[in-house]
Formats: structure tokens, sequence, C-alpha cells
């Protein structure tokens, strides 16, 4: 009884080289006995060297070897070119170069160097890093919205497309200490069709989870739209001081996602706000502008911390969690700790405070303040450390 037929072995053979045999004149032999010349010396040798004056006559199946591919009159046995030849001679093979000039080739070889190329050389020219060169440098940035005109504005890709508007870059104070993920799922989350409105959606919870090694996503929803629509506007109009709710929110398990691609770092991508806002930058005397107080006009941004691509995981009856799988999640508001504010105004200050930058100049890697740098003699020739780097931000930043 056969456990294989002999077809599961084809592909075994087909990869197996086969010896090849190769005898010494490479499957083209020659037979030198035919030219006396090659045995003997000063014999004549004009069979192997014709006298080109006196060329012997080839084949007439060998003439269009001598033939000018560029020229349209074949050439004769004797080597020299003949005059018209009828219709009914032999037509002249086309000249077909063996490297073809294409498309990437003609690029290559007639591409003019770029504007990269010709600005390398000045490079190399001294860069003036002196104080006052800075300061300059960084006035001369702010002129250029002096003689900004919107109507000289052009899209990259859209000629038709014109600038109605412009608006200037803040960060946005409200939303910074807060860190964002940018999570998006292989098809949309919820169980309704794409066409259906679903408001539970920008309020539903992802918890993450752990079984047997591997992590994922436990997602949650509320049960029906009016207690989304209800969580959601009572978020908004509650302040952070405000007490604890005493009537939780339920949010029930929905589904499990796993992960299919985490990007840790996602400098393209940002939160924007235009806002047209209800009040002009010179009507805001403290530039310190704080949340509660109206914003100007801008376009407020803030930055992804992460972005997340999610795909259903496939549902196991017998997977084991660990007693840590939740059916229902209730939400409700508390205050924060002491160490969660200090934490929330140490990120705000960050956009909020001008002198962040040069308050952080002396810490060490851990975050901490080293005060043994400044000495007694200060910064500046300055008794006062802290003054000189305050006269020294106002110069360059101003009042």
């Amino acid at each position: 009884m056969r456990y294989a037929r002999p077809e599961f072995l084809d592909d075994i053979a087909a990869d197996t080289p086969l010896p090849m045999i190769v005898d010494g004149d490479l499957g083209m032999p020659i037979d030198l006995s035919r030219w006396e010349c090659l045995w003997g010396e000063n014999l004549d040798d004009s069979d192997l060297n014709p006298d080109p004056n006196n060329l012997p006559k080839l084949d007439p199946k060998d003439q269009f070897l001598l033939s000018d591919p560029a020229s349209s009159t074949p050439f004769l046995g004797n080597g020299h070119a003949s005059g018209p030849m009828p219709s009914s001679s032999q037509p002249v093979m086309p000249h077909v170069p063996w490297l073809r000039r294409t498309e990437y080739l003609s690029r290559e070889g007639g591409a003019r160097p770029t504007s990269t190329q010709d600005a390398r050389p000045s490079m190399d020219a001294p860069v003036d890093i002196s104080r006052s060169a800075q300061i300059r440098d960084i006035e001369a940035s702010f002129a250029v919205t002096d003689s900004f005109d919107l109507g000289a504005l052009k899209h990259p890709n859209k000629p038709g497309v014109t600038a109605v508007d412009s608006y200037e870059i803040f960060p946005d104070a409200e939303i910074w200490a807060n860190a964002y993920d940018l999570f998006r799922f292989s098809e949309r989350p919820g169980e309704r069709p794409s066409d259906v409105e679903d408001p539970r959606l920008d309020c539903a919870i992802l918890r993450p989870m752990e079984s047997d090694g591997d992590h994922f996503l436990a997602y949650y929803l509320t049960k029906d739209d009016e207690t989304a629509l209800e969580f959601k506007q009572n978020r908004l109009a509650r302040s952070p001081d405000a007490p604890e709710e005493d009537e939780p929110t339920p949010f029930q398990f929905a589904r499990d996602y796993e992960t299919v691609k985490v990007e840790q770092e996602v400098p393209n991508e940002f939160l924007l706000v235009i806002d047209d806002g209800d009040a002009k930058l010179e009507d805001v005397k403290d530039e310190d502008v704080k949340p509660q107080k109206p914003r100007v006009k801008g376009a407020y941004y803030k930055n992804i911390e992460r972005k997340m691509l999610l795909k259903k995981k496939r549902q196991n009856a017998y997977e084991a969690y660990g007693g840590d799988k939740w059916d229902i999640i209730k939400i409700t508001h508390a205050q924060m700790s002491p160490e969660e504010e200090n934490e929330r105004e140490e990120a705000l200050a960050e956009v909020m405070d001008p002198m962040y930058l040069l308050s952080r100049a002396d810490a060490d890697a851990e975050g901490e303040i080293d005060d043994t740098v400044v000495g007694t003699s200060g910064v500046n020739g300055d008794a006062h450390g802290d003054r000189g780097i305050t006269d020294d931000a106002l110069e360059v930043f101003g009042e």
C-alpha cells in the first residue's frame, strides 16, 4: 500500500540542478586541420587573413551581416556599398539598439540641478550667531506679517482656489494639559449601519485589557442615545471644580478590539480648532489669556501623542480574563487630587508661562531644578540670577 503518490516529489525534482558535461570545445568544435598555415612557419595565411583590397566573395546569405543599419543601401560581397537596389531585393534590417533610452534614463541624463543642489555651496557660508544677530532675525520674522497680502497666496495644486481669510496659530491652552490618542477602526463600531447617526461613539470608553499575555482594548458604549446625549451635556456644563455627582452614567461592554498598528510619534497630525474669536488681539491686555476668557481669532492646535489602528478581536467564550473583565462601567465626576492639579499646572505652564523654557534650562534629566548651577554671583553678574534671566527674556521677547 502506498502512503504517498510520486507526484509529491515533482517540486523536489524540479529544484534539483542537473549535471551538465561540457566538452573542451564548449559545444562548438573547430577543425584546425583545415588551415595548414597554423601548423608550419612562413606559410600562406591568406585564408585566415585575407587582403582588404581583394576580399573573397561572401555567400549571399551572409551579405546582410556587412550592411549598415543606419543606411538604406546594402553592401556587396566585397564590402563596398552598392547603388539603389530594386524593390525585389531583401529589405534592410532595422537598427535596434541593445540599450534603449527609457523615460527614466532620459530624466536622469537631462535632469537639471535642483534648487537644493544650487544652494548647497552657499551652506558653507559663515552664519552670524551672535546675540544681536539672533534678535535681528527674530524681529525680521515678525516684519513679514506687516506686508502680508492675502490675494497673493496661491494654492500649490488647485489654481482656482483663492484664500478668503487668515488665522494666527496658537497652542490650545484649554486642552493643552490633556493627552490625546487617535484611534482608527477598521470598520465602524457600534453595530449600526454607516448611514445611521450614532451619538454614542464620541463618548465611548476604551479600557486596556490583558489575557494570557495578549494585550487588547475593551470597548464600552452607553445603552441608548439619550444617555449619551445627557452625559455629554452634563460634562460640558460642569466645572472641573464642581463637587462629585451622585448619579453615575453606566457604560455597557460592546466588543474587544486588538491593535493592528501603533505609531508612538505623530509629528504631522494635530487637533486644530478654527476660532473666529470674540475679541481682537489688541483688546486683550493680559498676554496670558486664561481659558475662561474669550479667545482671540486664531487657529488653536494640540499635538497627538499616539495613533492606533484597531480591528475587532475574535470572540472566545473560553478566554481567561483573570477575573478582570467588566460588563458595566459606571462613570461619575470626581475632583482632582492635589497631585493631579500640580501635574496639570505644570503642563499648562508650557504654553501659559513665558519664562517656561528659561526656568527649565537648569533642570536635570529627571526634571528637577539644580540649585547649585547658579552661584552667589548670579547670572550675568547679577546677585539675583532670576533677574538676569528675566532681563534677557524681556530684551528678546519684549515686555
